[in-house]
């Protein structure tokens, strides 16, 4: 593509400068209004600035990421529903040894679900709980989440799903899912291994003895038994939802303490319901017993009507009583209209089993409707609207927990991208510099990573994948096919990579970013020097030992 007017290369520039700046630092104090209306800012100004026509801005928005967005936001909130953070939990927390082991443990799982969900999928579902996860133990935010943010782009180059641009790559070229997977699973273990021995390397003084000591004694029992059944929270929202019974407990006290009578009474149905459950009751035992409980009863009949002011305790004592004679399986005849109240419970947990069951199968349908190669935008909004019609309730909740701030922040992005490539910059930027690009030497495809590197922490990976793919593969298709395929390998790697230098450099890190800032009450936030200080010598040193290890089929 050739340069564009000087006037039209400078307003350009401009435009993306504001987006830049708006999206590193979204409190600038000239301008504190964010990264998503920083995001808009940009994409107006292009249109303003006649660097790219209104319909171009239209068909810039790249619709089928959008919707592969927002449906794996969809499927992750029926997720976190069906008890998947409980039970990840637990796991990430199994017999864990501390920090460390549970920042290694991190690693891998965000790096093999983000292969098999996508790394946005990966990061939207986990973002809230490793936060919450580190929090609630005392550990420093920061090294899981950059744990997460990073290992998830590495762990998505190793298929065509994994991302955004390896989709692309994989349509342009042709390769089968099969090669894809052969050709770049080697690098992606070891520089999946790489980058979790920076990360242990960079933050060993946080993850200190002493608290990797004290967590490895609490992170099993206090948060995958207690916090991650009294908590429940969602890739975008964090509700806490306290049991059912302890809600009840708290009213009950709340009135007791209200009402003097009502105390006694709370406190005299408690002592009856620790004695009966410590005793062992056999048939004379419980006969004894019912025959108390009717004198007892006719008894307070008689005080109740001689002193109405103790109406009200006897019902309560009626009630509890009632109530304990379920508990310790006695018939009687103020039972029985109850008696189908276990059936209805027995009857709910059987239906949420299967609810959980089809949310999981879905799920696992939605995977392989990917690996068979359909669209996956389409798939991911298939899996959604099944789990919204299953779940058979209103589903305005739901739907309220996506995160729609952060699918406009990706409609600006693309358009003040795409209106930077009309003015000629990343083509010209190529053009010098194919000539010394060579596939076949190694000077060449260091040079040609430096410039993918660059590319895709300016222009975003996905840009440069379509920009830079055709002409990389020509190129290396003069010399032989295998050289074309390992072209195209390099430019998935390497722009998959990419990612992990700036907290601009994918989406799976902004993701990370906003999600981390908007969580209630442990809300952090990964600043972009932050990320920078651990991102520039991981992602070089991860993408330099790739490169050793892509090869083509």
């Amino acid at each position: 593509m050739a340069m564009a007017a000087p006037v039209k290369v400078v307003l350009g520039c401009i435009a993306f400068g504001v987006f830049w700046v708006l999206a590193v630092f979204p409190a600038v104090p000239f301008l504190p209004v964010g990264r998503t209306a920083g995001s808009l800012l940009g994409a107006m100004l292009m249109v303003i600035f006649r660097v790219i026509s209104p319909d171009d801005a239209y068909d810039a928005i790249d619709l089928p990421i959008l919707g592969l967005l927002f449906g794996t936001m969809v499927v992750s909130v029926f997720l976190e529903k069906a008890d998947m953070f409980e039970y990840l939990g637990k796991l990430l927390s199994w017999k864990s040894r501390g920090g460390k082991d549970l920042l290694f443990r991190i690693c891998i799982v965000s790096a093999v679900s983000s292969a098999l969900f996508t790394n946005d999928t990966c990061c939207v579902v986990l973002t809230e709980f490793i936060l919450k996860l580190a929090r609630q133990n005392n550990l420093p935010p920061q090294p899981f989440l950059l744990a997460l943010a990073s290992s998830s782009n590495i762990g998505s180059a190793a298929t065509p799903i994994g991302n955004p641009q390896n989709l692309v790559i994989a349509v342009q070229s042709g390769i089968s899912f099969g090669k894809f997977l052969a050709g770049l699973f080697p690098a992606v273990l070891v520089g999946g291994l790489v980058n979790a021995a920076i990360l242990l390397c960079y933050f060993w003084k946080l993850l200190s003895a002493d608290k990797d000591e004290e967590v490895a004694s609490t992170v099993g029992d206090v948060v995958a038994e207690v916090d991650m059944t009294l908590h429940r929270f969602s890739p975008a929202t964090m509700s806490h939802l306290t049991s059912m019974n302890s809600q009840e407990f708290a009213s009950a006290m709340d009135s007791s303490a209200r009402s003097p009578s009502l105390s006694g009474e709370f406190a005299h149905t408690c002592s009856l319901r620790c004695r009966t459950n410590s005793v062992d009751i056999d048939a004379p035992n419980a006969s004894g017993i019912e025959s108390t409980s009717a004198s007892s009863a006719s008894r307070e009949a008689a005080e109740g009507a001689a002193n109405p002011q103790r109406e009200e305790g006897v019902s309560s004592r009626r009630v509890s009583g009632s109530l304990s004679s379920q508990r310790c399986g006695c018939r009687g005849e103020e039972a029985s209209p109850q008696a189908s109240e276990p059936r209805e419970s027995s009857m709910e947990r059987w239906k949420g089993r299967i609810w959980k069951a089809c949310v999981y199968l879905g799920t696992i349908g939605m995977l392989i409707s990917l690996l068979m190669g359909l669209n996956m935008s389409w798939t991911a909004i298939t899996a959604a609207l099944a789990m919204v019609v299953l779940d058979f309730r209103d589903a305005r909740p739901c739907l309220e927990k996506v995160s729609y701030s952060l699918l406009i922040f990706f409609c600006g992005m693309f358009i003040t991208v795409d209106g930077f490539n009309k003015t000629g910059i990343p083509s010209a930027l190529w053009d010098f510099l194919e000539p010394h690009s060579h596939i076949d030497t190694a000077s060449g495809v260091a040079l040609l990573s430096l410039v993918i590197l660059l590319l895709s922490n300016v222009a975003s990976n996905v840009p440069t994948v379509l920009l830079l793919g055709a002409r990389i593969a020509a190129s290396a298709a003069l010399i032989s096919p295998a050289e074309e395929t390992r072209a195209w390998l390099i430019l998935a790697w390497v722009s998959t990579v990419a990612g992990n230098l700036s907290l601009l450099g994918s989406a799976a890190n902004l993701i990370v970013c906003e999600q981390a800032r908007r969580v209630q009450h442990f809300a952090y936030n990964l600043s972009f020097l932050g990320h920078l200080r651990f991102g520039v010598p991981s992602t070089l040193v991860v993408t330099g030992i790739g490169l050793l290890l892509v090869r083509s089929y």
